[in-house]
């Protein structure tokens, strides 16, 4: 492949992958490979693919490498081979344009702004002309009104919809059933494992083969499929959509409107008693910390419901969208009502509000024996790859979230020169995290490395609360571009961050993993704190009791291999090819100061340790420059 695929480079590590990943498809078994970042991996596995005989479908974490694999690495590996392999990309509904919708919309011409006017018109002049319907490929002024353009599983009409012809949807699952690769990410894996267990058939084709790449995200995304979850919106949008179907397939129930009113004043009542209004701040907690007043809100609102639900049973048989209504409002009336039961041992009933909205969750804690059991009921053959599996070098914790016993595992670190190229600066003098005083002293210490800085630099942190803080203070001392997340999109932010060369970019949990920015454009990466999951939030703080209870240290079992992976994943951006250099930042005290200091270290790649400025200066002065 090295004279067919330009810039390829002959990795030592990517061929052993390649290796094993071959011999997995054809014997079968489950291979868990971590690939240090540089391997390779993407094409170690697109090669064993696309020769493979049978179908094999590829799973990512993020629709970034989705798309990546589908548009560039697996077409360019195919064409290298000279193999007649077919290649096809499925996204779940909600990534596609549904036209049913988009001209309901517009006929309807209930626009709350000229904004949204505009946008869905946009939207209607796209439709017209994208083969793929895949937002992704929209105009970016078409993302403000992606909720009332796309559709969900149990808002789909499927073969009733006037529009089932032209769906872009199931076009493209038409094109995965007769694909050899499938290209999809976890989120539909999940749902597909989550309709066959409805017993409503399936999202993806049968396959031979399952490889999951970013496999690290799979356990915690799978809480959410394997639970249930009802929120302020959905309830919201069906009273909507139901109000909407009424005007044109009946209009004649007089018991209707007054339900849809009552409804949605029931969620209204029930967002007030979850704590503060529009605009408040964000609260995630246990459901027995919602209190009295909630419990009587849920109750009406599930009651509320169930009236809607009366009153549509027998409108169903009047039109495919009011059918498509009820439906609906049956699933949410069966979620509503288990989570208004008393949740089971080993399950979590929780809530979360944003703005006006609420989100209630039934999560279960531990989802390795449901994972395990459904892969080795959906193939013969599994690989699950990623650049950070190990903690301290084990397996252990991963294969224990993934429900694994004895899988064939392999390790193959970074072919990059970590001691040239790059450097850990600790900085000296750090009070700890949990004093008052902290986030300031972080912001003392980031500003002359990135002064110090011939490129740009990321500002990785553990909260949003100090990135807010750290955007209004370097606003005022950085004479260079300061990119924020939450000021536009992800891509958007990527592209300007690349044209600008030196900017700042600050970001939280989604800036962490699966960007990849390579060059002078990225000289920098300061990490605020040990990115230990909040002891406040509900779901981790429930996963710890559970493990004490099981005789097992929370800690060591559950707080620590879960920091360590997120820290591999951030630092992972420093590096992405042989010539680029660095300097990464840790600000926390606690990585040198705590014993458990040193599973952190021995987990990031090799980097020589310095402690002062200086050292970071004089790497910048007196190491050779950016290879271009």
């Amino acid at each position: 492949m090295g004279a067919s695929v330009a810039g390829f480079v002959e990795r030592p590590g990517q061929r052993r992958l390649a290796g094993e990943v071959a011999r997995t498809l054809g014997e079968g078994g489950v291979l868990v490979a971590e690939a240090g970042t540089g391997t390779g991996k993407t094409f170690a596995y697109a090669v064993p693919a696309l020769l493979f005989p049978g179908r094999v479908v590829i799973s990512t974490g993020t629709r970034t490498l989705q798309d990546q694999l589908f548009h560039r690495d697996l077409p360019r590996c195919r064409d290298a081979l000279g193999v007649p392999s077919t290649i096809a990309l499925l996204k779940g509904r909600s990534n596609y344009l549904c036209r049913f919708r988009l001209y309901r919309a517009v006929d309807e011409g209930l626009f709350p702004d000229p904004d949204t006017a505009d946008a869905l018109q946009e939207a209607a002049a796209w439709a017209a002309t994208t083969r793929s319907g895949d937002l992704a490929e929209a105009p970016g002024t078409v993302a403000r009104v992606a909720g009332r353009i796309t559709t969900s599983p149990d808002g789909c009409l499927g073969q009733l919809c006037p529009s089932f012809d032209g769906c872009f949807f199931f076009e493209a699952r038409r094109r995965a059933y007769a694909a050899d690769v499938v290209v999809v990410n976890h989120h539909l894996l999940l749902s597909d494992w989550a309709v066959k267990d409805s017993g409503y058939g399936a999202v993806l084709p049968p396959a031979d083969a399952f490889i999951l790449d970013e496999a690290h995200q799979l356990p915690e995304a799978a809480r959410a499929f394997f639970g249930r979850s009802v929120s302020a919106r959905a309830l919201r949008d069906v009273a909507r959509d139901t109000r909407s179907a009424d005007r044109r397939e009946a209009g004649d129930v007089p018991d209707l409107p007054p339900a849809l009113g009552a409804l949605e004043e029931a969620v209204d009542a029930l967002r007030r008693t979850l704590g503060g209004t529009k605009g408040s701040a964000e609260r995630r907690a246990a459901w027995t910390a919602a209190g009295g007043a909630a419990e009587v809100a849920l109750r009406a609102s599930a009651d509320a419901l169930a009236w809607v639900e009366a009153v549509l049973e027998p409108m169903a048989v009047r039109g495919a969208e009011l059918e498509g209504c009820h439906r609906r409002v049956t699933a949410l009336v069966r979620d509503l009502d288990a989570f208004a039961e008393p949740p089971a041992a080993d399950t979590l009933h929780w809530f979360e509000t944003r703005g006006a909205g609420f989100t209630l969750y039934a999560t279960p804690l531990e989802v390795g024996e449901g994972l395990s059991r459904r892969m080795s009921r959906e193939a013969p053959a599994w690989v699950l790859t990623s650049a950070t599996l190990t903690v301290d070098g084990s397996f252990a914790p991963f294969l224990q979230r993934f429900g694994l016993e004895a899988p064939r595992t392999l390790a193959i670190e970074s072919p990059f020169d970590y001691p040239e190229q790059a450097l850990l600066y600790v900085p000296q003098g750090m009070p700890p995290p949990n004093t008052p005083g902290y986030d300031a002293a972080v912001l003392e210490a980031a500003v002359p490395v990135l002064e110090a800085a011939p490129g740009g630099a990321f500002f990785l942190f553990t909260s949003h609360r100090a990135l807010k803080a750290a955007a209004e203070a370097l606003a005022r001392r950085l004479d260079r571009p300061l990119l924020v997340q939450g000021q536009a999109g992800q891509k958007q932010l990527l592209d300007r961050f690349v044209e600008a060369g030196d900017a700042v970019l600050l970001g939280a949990a989604s800036f962490w993993e699966g960007v990849d920015v390579r060059g002078a454009a990225l000289s920098t990466v300061i990490i605020d704190r040990l990115p230990f999951a909040s002891p406040g939030d509900p779901v981790t703080a429930a996963r710890m009791e559970a493990a004490e209870r099981a005789g097992r240290s929370s800690f060591a079992d559950v707080s620590l291999p879960e920091a360590v992976l997120a820290l591999k994943q951030g630092a992972g951006r420093l590096i992405r090819d042989e010539w680029d250099r660095g300097v990464l930042m840790i600000a926390d005290p606690r990585l040198l100061s705590r014993g458990y200091g040193q599973a952190f270290r021995r987990s990031l790649p090799p980097m020589p340790l310095i402690r002062t400025i200086e050292e970071v200066a004089g790497f910048w002065r007196d190491g050779p420059s950016f290879c271009e």
